[in-house]
């Protein structure tokens, strides 16, 4: 992963933005040498966060099945057909 200080980036934003564009690499961004913030193409951060919505939804499954709230496939599908009418 490249690394920019912010000083960096405040005197060559277009250059780093053309090279994240072509390199699709992360840039971290640190000040006084320590890290402050991720520089990331937007087809990239689209994808962590259809990621993060997926993974947030299959955690929120797996809690309903441990605390025992779920329904057999026959009351899903009459509780569904409600809203397909």
């Amino acid at each position: 992963m490249k690394t920019e200080l912010v000083t960096t980036l405040k005197r060559q934003a277009t250059k780093l933005l053309k090279e994240l564009r072509e390199e699709k690499e992360p840039v971290l961004i640190t000040e006084h040498g320590k890290p402050s913030a991720y520089l990331v193409d937007v087809d990239h951060f689209e994808h962590i966060q259809k990621k993060l919505k997926l993974l947030e939804g299959l955690a929120r499954g797996e809690k309903a099945i441990l605390e025992d709230r779920v329904v057999s496939h026959a009351d899903a599908k009459k509780r569904m057909a409600r809203w397909l009418e």
